[in-house]
């Protein structure tokens, strides 16, 4: 705990170095709260943090006195840092505060969706924000369009794991489970798995995360021993593999970069690589004039529309070839590794999510190579 409240104070620093006094905190799990507490009573806070709790689309009406409980108690310990730095200030004889409201600034007042929209309609982000703030409206830009998910698939974050080589990655399928393995250091590893629609509440309830360790141990792959007898270092998250996307991702005033403006099936796991791009194109925008109006963003919008389109694509293939688990599923998986082994051109567009979607030639996104790549 020490080390990273010693880390966000770090973080801080850096931030106010570069004119930075405003942060938000997304995807914050309730058990990481009392890290942020800490570093607010250690004094190792020095920009203004904003905690997003992320809300189960599913089960979110039983977390919402969770939410509101963990609100609470932030907002107390804000008010009392804040009380207690102002007093100080006075004290010194000197201004209180600094351009982020003070120091050790923290609230809670966030809560984020990760499949809005998706699950129970688009009320369902007004919805929990009436629970958690009376009338208070939740001010949200709406995906308009989203792909059905054609199954489920869940990440887990694990430690105790020593005997995983720290440098395989391992990515296989077997029965009626598909995994992905990606070491993370000192015996941890991020696992992740796909499985049956019809089978979607397998790993429910509170035994889910053993359950799903569980179905990593396979005869093709050994290894997998030590991932399934880890232990697990947070939550178990299950969620529909959609992608989504918008057509114009920006109005007066505002652009969207990131999951915001859509997101890619995870099977593929670019979200950190399609944000940083979003993010260098915005930016090469709004440096290059004082035009900010929504035009000056139609060249994002477009590149961005057909960066995901080629996204969508190499996914969908993927997740056919990966992520299915008939009869009919085996025999193409086995007619693909045996077919690409003497024509490397039908892997393809799997080069789109290591080298990037536009170093590709365009016919690798058409549905003559999809038929190649399965057979039809």
């Amino acid at each position: 705990m020490p080390a990273r409240c010693a880390a966000l104070g770090t973080a801080a620093d850096y931030y106010l170095a570069r004119g930075v006094t405003w942060v938000q905190d997304a995807w914050v799990e309730p058990s990481e709260v009392p890290v942020y507490l800490s570093a607010l009573r250690a004094g190792a806070l020095s920009v203004a943090i904003n905690l997003a709790f992320r809300a189960d689309p599913v089960h979110w009406r039983s977390q919402v006195p969770l939410f509101s409980g963990l609100r609470a108690e932030v907002t107390a310990a804000g008010s009392a840092a804040a009380g207690s730095a102002a007093a100080g200030s006075a004290a010194a004889g000197s201004a209180a505060g600094s351009a982020a409201g003070g120091p050790g600034v923290l609230t809670a007042r966030t809560v984020k969706f990760f499949v809005d929209g998706v699950i129970l309609g688009a009320g369902f982000a007004q919805q929990i924000a009436r629970e958690l703030d009376g009338d208070r409206p939740l001010r949200r830009y709406g995906l308009v369009r989203v792909a059905p998910g054609e199954r489920p698939f869940a990440g887990l974050l694990i430690d105790g794991a020593p005997g995983w080589d720290a440098d395989l990655q391992a990515i296989g399928t077997e029965g009626d489970f598909a995994f992905l393995a990606f070491p993370q250091g000192s015996g941890r590893v991020r696992v992740y798995g796909g499985y049956a629609l019809e089978q979607r509440k397998r790993f429910s309830g509170d035994g889910g995360a053993g359950l799903f360790l569980d179905a990593f141990r396979m005869n093709s792959a050994p290894a997998n021993e030590h991932l399934a007898a880890a232990t697990p270092a947070g939550p178990l998250f299950s969620y529909f593999n959609n992608d989504s996307w918008t057509d114009e991702p920006f109005a007066p005033g505002v652009v969207l970069i990131g999951d915001a403006a859509g997101w890619n099936d995870p099977i593929i796991g670019l979200g950190l690589s399609i944000t940083y791009r979003d993010v260098r194109i915005v930016s090469d925008i709004l440096k290059s004039s004082g035009d900010w109006s929504p035009a000056a963003f139609a060249p994002y919008a477009q590149e961005r529309a057909e960066r995901m389109r080629r996204l969508r694509f190499s996914a969908s293939l993927q997740a056919a070839l990966d992520m299915e688990f008939s009869e009919a599923a085996r025999e193409r998986r086995r007619r693909y590794h045996e077919a690409s082994a003497a024509d490397p051109s039908l892997g393809m567009h799997s080069f789109a999510v290591m080298a990037g979607p536009e170093n590709l030639p365009p016919d690798v996104f058409t549905p003559a190579h999809r038929a190649r790549v399965l057979g039809q």
